[in-house]
């Protein structure tokens, strides 16, 4: 005989949106609590972004109960707070969350037709929303609603108001803004918009004033009185500004309604029914409306209602019951010695003065601002803002440091290129996560920096490869006043500590080789390890050598400009070998070769890199392996073409003939 089946929980039953309806009241408070359960027993095994799904049970159950996905569109902004999302669109597997093949951490159009938006980079999603609902009217569709969860924090990106600025132009567009209030980004939201919001919390909205009998009413008196005498329209002008100071004085909600958006709230986000019907209010709307949420960020979770850096934004791996980590790595972190020896600058030189977009605490610069509370700057999600502000702050005599994660750099390349670069301004930027960040997938990889750093005239750009390095570098890029420096590292544990044979005269250091008869660095191979990529460079050497091939291992540590010294070892090799963790479409070895062509040396170089392509989450090294960067991969390669089976081909030995490698041949192009 069988055992009893075990008990199904009511999160068990959801394989839609649509099961939701069936619910009642208690059975939703109980599928609340499971879900956080869930969330807390398996986030706490994987890693990944606990807090903020926490603070959106009951808000994103009430977006599914109240609107009919896929036929509305539901757009999270930066996504990190999906997971609820995942769970009722039939997701509930998550022991492989974040892992190589397993669940996204953000939407993803692949696994569910109910994903649309999977960029993670913040306050984009109301241009997202304004460009959907546009294709609805435009496609005859215009009774499909198009909702927007958006955090408060993601409300201080420039971004976010351009397209609040399209979208309150038109008034029978079916959007529905979900500000989704927890008072924090990363950290503690900060400015004039925190402020702001904070007013609306301590607020009080009259639901009744947004629903359409209200405005109906309110629109036919103004008629009325305003098509009336001159009593009539002195009592309309009368009651209009007491009613608009009345709710002021309740609700100061002005920062929406300035811009002709409707307003509801603040509503309680933890309160099912309260949110459903604010939801149901905004869809009887049927214009542009904005739901005021006000949520707890790691709600229902002691441990992240206590931590009051971040409230556990993001975790690894921890005990469910106490919230501390599984095992605390002994290794220091890339960001901890930047942070040391950040604040040991700005200790020294009070001229020196650091900035940073709603990450304070990740990109290491607490020491810093609990030491100079005013030389230190959070700007908010804006870092268009943050590079154009360092402008100004090096014309006023100072030298900022703008610290960013790497991939966040591209949302400011025009105000590096021509309110930095083009003004010559002596402004650091250092970029945390560089190169592959590893299970927060395609949108977080800083991979991009290198290649678009390149074209930036002036631009300067330091790699380094352990924590020496990075101390000098940073001491080195901050000492330039007349242009851009840039410092890269990667995510992590710091790499062990490399010691170089020798450094020359410009600065680059040779970590492996020997000097010939005539006193040169003069071997088959020429291995360039840009920043983080020394160990493996050095392993690749290693398994050349077991080959009968002699190599030798540089890190230029300043990789742009390309130094001298770089060329004139090229030119004394049968082949130059340079290792990144950029893209390699103009990349490091890219601007080498276009460097080396320029002074006239014909050396053979092969670029080693990440394709240009959208690398899907997994562990760094995980991901290194599937495209082909690890010493073993290098190794073969690098043998293949000194021994003149693989392009580019090795310059030969004197008395050899050339390569007589196979060539592989082209299709003609369907113009030829």
């Amino acid at each position: 005989m069988g055992g009893i089946a075990p008990v199904k929980t009511i999160l068990e039953t959801i394989r839609s949106p649509q099961d939701l309806s069936r619910l009642t009241d208690e059975q939703l408070e109980r599928l609340a609590a499971e879900i956080r359960q869930f969330l807390i027993d398996n986030v706490s095994r994987t890693g990944g972004h606990l807090g903020p799904n926490l603070g959106v049970v009951e808000l994103t159950l009430a977006i599914h109960r109240v609107f009919d996905s896929p036929r509305d569109s539901v757009i999270f902004d930066t996504g990190h707070q999906s997971y609820i999302h995942k769970l009722v669109t039939g997701r509930q597997d998550f022991s492989t969350l974040r892992k190589q093949g397993g669940l996204a951490g953000y939407p993803e159009r692949a696994e569910s037709i109910h994903d649309i938006v999977e960029s993670s980079h913040a306050s984009s999603s109301l241009s997202w929303a304004d460009g959907i609902s546009k294709a609805r009217v435009l496609s005859g569709e215009d009774d499909r609603f198009v909702v927007a969860v958006i955090g408060d924090g993601a409300l201080t990106g420039g971004m976010a108001w351009e397209a609040l600025n399209n979208i309150a132009a038109d008034k029978d567009r079916r959007v529905v803004i979900v500000v989704n209030d927890n008072g924090r980004s990363y950290a503690p939201t900060v400015g004039g918009l925190a402020d702001q919001l904070d007013r609306l919390r301590r607020g009080f909205l009259d639901k009744l004033r947004t629903h359409r009998v209200y405005e109906k009413a309110m629109d036919g008196t103004k008629q009325r009185l305003q098509h009336g005498g001159p009593v009539s329209k002195m009592v309309y002008r009368s009651l209009h500004a007491a009613k608009k100071g009345a709710k002021d004085f309740w609700a100061p909600q002005g920062l929406f309604e300035d811009l002709g958006m409707k307003y509801i709230g603040p509503v309680d986000g933890h309160d099912q029914r309260s949110m459903e019907e604010a939801l149901q209010d905004a869809k009887n709307y049927g214009g542009p409306v904005i739901v005021h949420a006000l949520t707890e960020k790691g709600r229902g979770y002691a441990p992240a209602r206590a931590d009051e850096n971040d409230q556990f934004h993001a975790v690894g791996v921890i005990d469910p019951e106490t919230g501390e980590p599984v095992s605390r790595g002994s290794a220091r972190s890339w960001t901890s010695v930047f942070e040391e020896e950040i604040t040991a600058i700005a200790d020294e030189r009070p001229d020196v003065v650091a900035l940073t977009g709603a990450m304070l605490i990740p990109v290491g610069l607490r020491s810093f601002a609990e030491k100079h509370p005013d030389r230190v700057f959070d700007v908010g999600i804006a870092e268009q803002h943050a590079v154009a502000s360092a402008a100004g702050l090096a014309y006023g005599g100072l030298h900022p440091v703008v610290a960013l994660y790497a991939t966040f750099l591209n949302r400011a390349f025009d105000q590096l290129l021509m309110d930095v670069a083009l003004h010559r301004a002596g402004v650091t930027l250092v970029l945390d996560r560089a190169g592959v960040t590893g299970p927060d997938g395609p949108s977080h990889h800083g991979v991009w920096d290198l290649s678009l750093l390149q074209i930036v005239p002036g631009m300067r750009i330091a790699a380094p490869r352990d924590s020496t390095r990075l101390r000098e570098e940073l001491r080195e890029a901050v000492a330039v006043d007349d242009a851009p420096t840039v410092v890269r590292f990667s995510k992590g544990s710091v790499n062990g500590e490399i010691d170089a044979l020798e450094r020359l005269e410009d600065g680059v250091e040779v970590l492996h080789g020997q000097r010939n008869e005539d006193g040169a660095y003069s071997n088959d191979v020429l291995i360039v390890s840009v920043g983080t990529m020394g160990e493996l460079s050095l392993d690749v050497a290693r398994r050349l050598a077991d080959q009968g091939i002699t190599s030798t291992v540089v890190d230029p540590r300043w990789v742009l400009p390309v130094p001298e010294s770089v060329v004139s070892l090229a030119a004394r090799h049968r082949i130059v070998v340079c290792v990144e963790d950029g893209v390699k479409a103009g990349g490091v070895g890219s601007r080498i070769r276009q460097t080396m062509r320029e002074a006239g040396v014909d050396t053979a170089l092969n670029e080693v890199g990440l394709p240009v392509e959208f690398l899907s989450h997994g562990s760094r090294a995980e991901v290194l392996d599937r495209v082909g960067v690890t010493s073993t991969q290098v190794a073969q390669d690098t043998v293949a073409q000194v021994l003149g089976t693989k392009v580019p081909f090795a310059r030969p030995l004197p008395g050899e003939d050339l390569p007589t490698g196979e060539i592989p041949s082209f299709p003609q192009s369907r113009d030829a």
